[in-house]
C-alpha cells in the first residue's frame, strides 16, 4: 500500500478495486470518460458504476444524446486530459463508440496515449500488463446489453499494473519515437 501520510484528503480514498479475494488500491487516480452518440448510453451507465465505486471521474462528453457528434472531439479531449495530469495519479480514460476502433484511432494520434479496443478481460489485462495502456476503448454494440462483461473488462483494465519488463519498456518507448 502506498505510503498516504502526506496526501490530501481527497486523494486518500479514491478508489478501491476489488480483484479476486485481493483488495487492490489505487490511490488519486482519475479517470476521463467520453462517448459519442453511439457510446452515449452506456458512457452515463459506466460514470455512475465508477462514482459508487469510489472513482474520481471527469466526464469530458457528450453531456447529451446529439445523433450528429462525432468521435474524434471527445477522443482529443480525454486525451489531452490524460496527458495533462501528473503521471504519478496514474491518469486513465475510458472511450464509448460503437465499435471502439475510430476512439483508439483518434486517441493514439497523441504522443504518450496508448489506447486499446478491448471487448474481453483477458484482453483487458494483457493491454495493461503488457503495454501499459492508459486508454481503453469500448464497443457498444457488443458490450451495452452486457454489464456483467464490461463491468469485468474495467474493473480487470482499472486493477491490472504494468508489468514493466525491460521488453515493455522498449517498446513503448519505441512508439513514443513514432
Amino acid at each position: 500500500m502506498p505510503d498516504r501520510s502526506n496526501a490530501p484528503l481527497s486523494v486518500i480514498r479514491t478508489t478501491a478495486l476489488y480483484s479476486g479475494d485481493d483488495l487492490a488500491y489505487t490511490y488519486g487516480m482519475k479517470i476521463f470518460l467520453g462517448a459519442d452518440h453511439g457510446g452515449f448510453y452506456l458512457k452515463e451507465k459506466i460514470e455512475l458504476y465508477l462514482a459508487k465505486r469510489g472513482f474520481v471521474v471527469e466526464d469530458v462528453g457528450d453531456d447529451e444524446l446529439d445523433p450528429n457528434d462525432d468521435f474524434p472531439e471527445f477522443a482529443q479531449m480525454a486525451a489531452t486530459k490524460v496527458l495533462g495530469e501528473d503521471e504519478k495519479t496514474d491518469p486513465r480514460a475510458i472511450l464509448i463508440c460503437t465499435g471502439g476502433q475510430g476512439m483508439a484511432m483518434a486517441a493514439n494520434r497523441f504522443h504518450g496515449i496508448r489506447a486499446a479496443v478491448i471487448w474481453d478481460s483477458f484482453e483487458a489485462h494483457e493491454c495493461r500488463n503488457d503495454n501499459d495502456s492508459n486508454v481503453l476503448c469500448l464497443p457498444a454494440r457488443v458490450l451495452d446489453d452486457d454489464s456483467e462483461l464490461w463491468k469485468d473488462i474495467i474493473d480487470t483494465w482499472l486493477a491490472t499494473p504494468f508489468a514493466g519488463a525491460a521488453r515493455y519498456k522498449r517498446r513503448n518507448a519505441q512508439l513514443d519515437k513514432f
